[in-house]
Parts: C-alpha cells; sequence; structure tokens
C-alpha cells in the first residue's frame, strides 16, 4: 500500500463505494452513498463539538467582486482560484459575482451590519457548505479539487485581541478532540509567515502524514486580528461609549479529513473505518443453508433489533450471494464489526465476531451481554485503530542538527525537525536548498544553533513534502 498509495487511494474510493471522479468536469467528484455515509458522520462530530458554543448558519455562495476586492491582501491570495459568474441566463450582469473560494468577504459585510454594541459579542458562526477553488495542479480527489463539498468553517468576532486569541486556542482544543475521535494523529504548527493564510496576523495549522510520507493539511486556524474588521468597518460601542474595531478568527476543516480518515487507517485489504464513523459500526452476515435457513435469519434479525437498540448502527447482509464475497465486500468497506451466524453457531447459542482492525475471530454468547461485548469490542477497535496511527506518525518524525541530512529524511518518508533562528530569509533558503516546504513552528526553544545559518536557534521546526 505504501509503494502504491496514490493508485490504492484512488481505487478504493471506487471500489468502496464512496465517491466517483467521473463527473465531467475536472476536480469535481460525486459522493457516493458509502462515503457520504462517512462524511455524514464525520461532520457530526465537528458540529457536536461545535455547537456547544456556536451557532451554525447559512451563507449565500456568490459573492459581488466589490465586496471581494475591497481586502486586498486577502484577494490577492485567491485571484488566480476565482470562478466568476459574468451571466445570468442571457444577460450579462452588472458586477461580476465569485463562488466562493471562502466565505470571508461574504459574510463580514453581514457582521458590520449586526454588531452595534459590546453586548452583542462575541459572535461565533459557523457554516458547512461548498467552495470553489480554480486549483490549477493535478487534481486528486478529496485531496486536491475544485469544489470542495463539506468545508466548513468557523467565524468569530471579540471585543478584545485576548478573546481573540483565546479562541484560537479554543479552535485548537476542539480539533484536537475531532481528530482524536476519528483517530487521526496530528501535527500542530503555526505556520511560516510567508504561508500563513491571507490577511490573518497568524496561522495554526493541523497536519497529518499520510502512508507515504507526504503530509496532508487537515485544518487550519486563523487570527484575523483587526484587517477585515478594518475593511468592512465592523465595530462596536464599548462599555464607555467609545467605537472600536472588533478582532476576528476563523477555522475551517474540508473534504480532506475523509481523505485522512481513508489512509491513515486503510491498508492493501481496504477499509479500517474507526466505529465513530463507520456507516455499519457492525454487519450481521447470515450463513443460510435451506435447513434452518428461516430460523438463522430471524435470529439475525432479533440481534440487530438488540444492538440496534444500543444506538448502534448495524446492517445486516442478507444479500443472495456466498458468504465468502460477503466477507470481502465489508472488509473492503471496513466496516468496524463482523458477526457471523449460521445454523450449528444458533444450535450453540453463540456468534462469531471479528473487528475489522485485527482479524480474529472471538465467540460471544448469544444472550443479554451481546450488545455489551459488542459495545467492548468496538471500543477495542477503535483505540487499537487509534493508536495504531500515533505509533506510525511517532516513528515518521525525525530530528536533525544537519541541513544535509533533510532529504534523505523526507524522501524515507518522514517529517523533520529542526532548529531554526526564525529569519524568513533563511527559511526561504532552507525551502529552495532542500526543495520541500516548513510547515511551521512546532515549539520554542532556549539554546541551539539554526540548522541554517549562525543564528541562535529560536524554535523547533517542521519541514516536509506536501500535497
Amino acid at each position: 500500500m505504501v509503494e502504491n498509495f496514490d493508485e490504492w487511494f484512488h481505487d478504493i474510493l471506487e471500489n468502496a463505494n464512496i465517491t466517483d471522479s467521473r463527473y465531467p468536469i475536472k476536480g469535481m467528484a460525486v459522493w457516493m452513498p458509502y462515503g457520504f455515509q462517512i462524511r455524514k458522520h464525520s461532520m457530526n462530530i465537528i458540529k457536536k463539538l461545535l455547537d456547544k458554543d456556536h451557532e451554525e448558519v447559512l451563507f449565500p455562495m456568490l459573492v459581488p467582486e466589490t465586496e471581494l476586492a475591497k481586502e486586498g491582501i486577502h484577494v490577492k491570495g485567491f485571484e488566480d482560484e476565482v470562478y466568476w459568474v459574468t451571466q445570468g441566463g442571457q444577460t450579462p450582469l452588472n458586477e461580476k459575482l465569485a463562488l466562493r473560494p471562502t466565505s470571508e468577504t461574504a459574510i463580514y459585510p453581514m457582521y458590520a451590519l449586526w454588531i452595534r454594541t459590546h453586548m452583542d459579542l462575541p459572535i461565533k458562526y459557523y457554516q458547512i457548505v461548498n467552495t470553489f477553488r480554480y486549483e490549477t495542479k493535478h487534481t486528486r480527489p478529496l485531496i486536491r479539487v475544485r469544489e470542495i463539498t463539506t468545508f466548513k468553517e468557523a467565524h468569530t468576532a471579540h471585543a478584545t485581541k485576548e478573546e481573540s486569541d483565546d479562541q484560537i486556542q479554543d479552535f485548537i482544543k476542539i480539533y484536537k478532540e475531532f481528530f482524536d475521535d476519528l483517530g487521526i494523529p496530528y501535527l500542530i504548527s503555526k505556520r511560516p509567515e510567508w504561508d500563513k493564510f491571507p490577511g490573518a496576523d497568524y496561522t495554526m495549522a493541523f497536519d497529518v502524514i499520510m502512508p507515504n510520507g507526504k503530509t496532508l493539511q487537515i485544518g487550519t486556524i486563523h487570527n484575523l486580528g483587526q484587517t477585515f474588521a478594518k475593511t468592512f468597518d465592523i465595530t462596536f460601542e464599548d462599555k464607555d461609549g467609545e467605537h472600536k474595531l472588533v478582532y476576528q478568527t476563523c477555522a475551517g476543516v474540508s473534504d480532506r479529513v475523509i481523505a485522512s480518515v481513508i489512509s491513515v487507517h486503510g491498508d492493501d485489504k481496504g477499509l479500517r473505518l474507526p466505529p465513530k464513523v463507520s456507516p455499519n459500526q457492525v454487519t450481521i452476515i447470515p450463513i443460510l443453508f435451506k435447513k434452518g435457513k428461516e430460523e438463522v435469519l430471524a435470529k439475525c434479525s432479533q440481534i440487530k433489533q438488540q444492538l440496534e437498540a444500543k444506538g448502534l448502527r448495524v446492517e445486516l447482509d442478507d444479500r443472495d450471494i456466498r458468504p465468502g464475497k460477503k466477507f470481502n465486500d465489508w472488509e473492503l468497506k471496513g466496516t468496524a464489526i463482523k458477526l457471523e451466524l449460521g445454523p450449528r453457531d444458533l444450535e450453540n447459542n453463540i456468534t462469531i465476531a471479528m473487528r475489522r482492525d485485527e482479524g480474529e475471530k472471538i465467540e460471544l454468547p448469544l444472550d443479554d451481554t451481546l450488545a455489551d461485548n459488542v459495545m467492548e469490542l468496538l471500543d477495542k477497535s477503535q483505540n487499537n485503530l487509534s493508536q495504531t496511527a500515533w505509533n506510525f506518525k511517532k516513528e515518521h518524525v525525525k530530528f536533525t542538527e544537519n541541513l544535509d541530512e533533510i532529504t534523505e529524511l523526507v524522501e524515507a518518508g518522514n517529517v523533520v525537525e529542526f532548529y531554526w533562528c526564525g529569519d524568513e530569509t533563511i527559511g526561504k533558503e532552507i525551502e529552495e536548498k532542500t526543495g520541500y516546504d516548513i510547515l511551521g513552528i512546532h515549539g520554542e526553544i532556549c539554546e541551539g544553533k539554526c540548522i541554517a545559518s549562525d543564528n541562535d536557534a529560536r524554535y523547533i521546526a517542521l519541514i516536509a513534502k506536501t500535497y
């Protein structure tokens, strides 16, 4: 899988009924039923986390050119990626309309209308929408696309800089919990100045190491300071009657989350889905013969009801095909637990359970303990997938003090830590010499020398191959 990861990834999307990339526009794809379920359960996790102190909204997709053009720095970051609507039916529009590449310039003019006094703050809204970017590089389903179909973006406004900095930490905490639920190991870094979000004071990012050693950015958090507040005149009257600009933050995740769930946990046989996002947490496979067929099916239905009563997502695969084909299908699709039941099992009052993450068969009694036993297996599967993924991450982060070693380490499938003085010129020289991207600052240090200069090091930085 590691040697042919790109081919494996493309094949699994098709064979496991996740997406279909044959839609006749490059960089756009159709979510298929099984993939859409994975997407839905993943988004439900982030929605539940955000709903604790954010409110969900939905803004229009079209952004007037005049609004988009107001924030020059922001637009410059997206100017080569914007799709434009120039005509309504047969009538040319008086003003071009952009399909949102992201929503700052759509949302913030409305914030300027809604925010009047300190009583209106903080505002914490989020939405899950489609965004469009004319990606000119080689497109990859879910990873590098022209229509991002699962774009969760949160936008907050605050009275003080301290509150906005606190919000950044809250977003980091939320994303940690989100990715932990998905069993995705992450690297958190502060992006270098030349790679931060256009218009932001600073950007924090979550990256995951894919099986081929490349990193994939799976979440970003931006402190926007007062950049957009100045542009869109978002002010409030404080307790003393003074008018002040708000401080803002935003945070986003995308389809790449689903790509990382698929990639990080998968194996040569197919998907291995964490139970929390698996469309079928349990799949029951009856082993049918002419004799005892009705009794086996009846018991399988009873087991399904018993497990569903505990809130589990259960599939009863009663298709009229060979059991071996069913086993292969659900191994490919990564269902967390398979329960096998045949006439002999029924006589012995047991079912044969198998965890997708380990493949070991376990006998479970068909009694009142069944649901609890299954839930225990699901917990073990969830924890094992997560631990396995974190072990992989730990094994593929290497430290070096020698600039010439970076290439060898990265080409071996690793992310490399190194000491850096923080100087932008030196940072870009490191990127140019190695051919790789500095992900960002991973931590601060008090002593040590920069890997590429005689300067004292200030940070531990990360460098890697990236998507």
